[in-house]
């Protein structure tokens, strides 16, 4: 590691612990001690707080509370800071960090600086970085869970208020109470990324057929991991009975102002989904029309939907972000509709901690080396890229995770000798219990080795 003989600062706007601890507030402490384990030294305040500044280190202030544009631009838009860690908080085009920036989860679009060009990271001197896949499946499961507070619609509340009064009798009442099975139904994807795949997995888990619509270089990954492939959104969508966005927004167009994939699930979408659908968008509110969803749901195609998006609000009282068109609909329909506030990926403690201790080492690489990890957008001048990194089985395979097997004669050793167990055995009747053994042996083996899904 370079030697470094200068005073860096790194800004982290949004909390990296979310268990509370003794003082009943969000501890960041693991990150803290990862922080000084690296080397790094960790600041409670900000970079003005007169703390004693120690040459050659690198130094992270933690500001969590941080929250409107107004708050970040007045520590950041004179370059007060070399780097910034954030997560929810939205970096403004006009805040500067010279040395990079990285995004606690996977989607950019809030890390708006200039300084790396904005969401897309294309153009600018620093390198925007994200941490893909720590909360891939804490989001994928917040999906499940609103799906499945639709669908079935079995209503255990009042079934658990009925027996509790005495005023249920399994044999005169339960007919009364009729619903259906998620299994045989489908759910159409509209994106292949680390959280679209986990939500395909889970969806098959519970019987569901699974569409996936994505580009079309995905198409080989998407079919041999048994899912059906979509070459459209309007194609995924028809005669689907639950519709789960996980595009993201896509590329920012300067000269529109708007995103690739905003309203991207609009009335022709939603009119082709199958009557009485469920729409879950754990995604970007953006990407779906809010007015064309309005009319979905009033003509009863959309019977339930659930929107996780931001909001926020102004010392002066003012709300603003992408969920603030769904505020209206949740007026009109009631319990058809579940607004929450982006909370499905930022309320998990362990992925939050871990993708902050990635990305702590992710900004000493960038800052020491100039090596990123996890690029996302250009790779500015001087910098190397050092690829991806990303948790086992979520996302894709790495040649790297294929060449550890290979260097590694104990591992390789036991996924040969069970591939040629699968052989032997297969042409062996009388074997049949020890092959279905051997088969689950090796499905087991790829999934702690990381080589199941698509290949990077």
């Amino acid at each position: 590691m370079a030697e470094i003989t200068k005073i860096f600062k790194v800004l982290i706007c949004d909390h990296i612990g979310l268990k509370f601890g003794a003082d009943y507030k969000p501890d960041a402490s693991e990150v803290r001690h990862h922080i000084e384990k690296s080397g790094g030294i960790f600041h409670v305040g900000g970079a003005d707080n007169n703390e004693k500044i120690e040459l050659g280190k690198i130094h992270f202030f933690y500001l969590p509370q941080l929250s409107t544009s107004d708050e970040i631009l007045r520590l950041t838009s004179n370059g007060q800071y070399d780097a910034v860690i954030a997560a929810a908080t939205f970096i403004p085009a006009a805040a500067k960090f010279a040395r990079g920036g990285v995004r606690i989860g996977a989607g950019t679009g809030n890390m708006g600086s200039a300084s790396w060009g904005g969401g897309n990271g294309v153009g600018g001197l620093a390198p925007l970085m994200n941490t893909p896949s720590f909360n891939s499946r804490a989001t994928a499961q917040m999906a499940m869970k609103a799906l499945l507070h639709f669908v079935p619609d079995l209503p255990f509340e009042k079934l658990h208020a009925l027996c509790v009064e005495g005023n249920f009798d399994t044999g005169k009442n339960l007919s009364e109470y009729p619903t259906e099975k998620l299994e045989g139904k489908t759910i159409a994807i509209l994106g292949y990324g680390n959280i679209g795949r986990e939500v395909a997995l889970l969806a098959r888990s519970f019987g569901l057929i699974v569409k996936i619509y994505a580009r079309t270089k995905h198409q080989q990954w998407i079919e041999s991991e048994g899912f059906h492939f979509a070459a459209s959104a309007l194609e995924a969508a028809a005669g689907a009975n639950i519709l789960s966005v996980h595009t993201g927004l896509g590329p920012h167009d300067a000269a529109t102002g708007a995103y690739a994939n905003q309203s991207l699930v609009g009335s022709a979408v939603l009119s082709n989904m199958a009557p009485g659908s469920l729409l879950l968008n754990f995604d970007r509110g953006e990407c779906v029309d809010a007015t064309a969803l309005d009319q979905a749901m009033a003509s009863g195609k959309i019977k339930h939907s659930a929107i996780d998006a931001d909001i926020f609000k102004s010392t002066e009282g003012t709300m603003s972000g992408p969920l603030l068109p769904y505020l209206p609909l949740a007026k009109k329909y009631g319990t058809r509709i579940l607004l929450l506030p982006h909370a499905a990926a930022d309320t998990c403690h362990t992925s939050r901690v871990e993708g902050a201790k990635q990305a702590v080492d992710q900004i000493i690489d960038a800052i020491r080396n100039k090596r990123v990890t996890n690029l996302k957008g250009d790779l500015p001048e001087g910098y190397t890229n050092a690829g991806n990194h990303t948790v086992k089985n979520v996302g894709k395979v790495s040649a790297k995770r294929i060449t550890d097997v290979l260097d590694n004669p104990i591992k390789f050793s036991e996924v040969t000798t069970a591939l040629q167990n699968m052989s032997r055995l297969w042409a062996d009747p009388t074997k049949q219990a020890e092959l279905i053994k051997t088969i689950n042996h090796h499905a087991k083996l790829m999934r702690e080795l990381g080589l199941i899904g698509p290949l990077e």
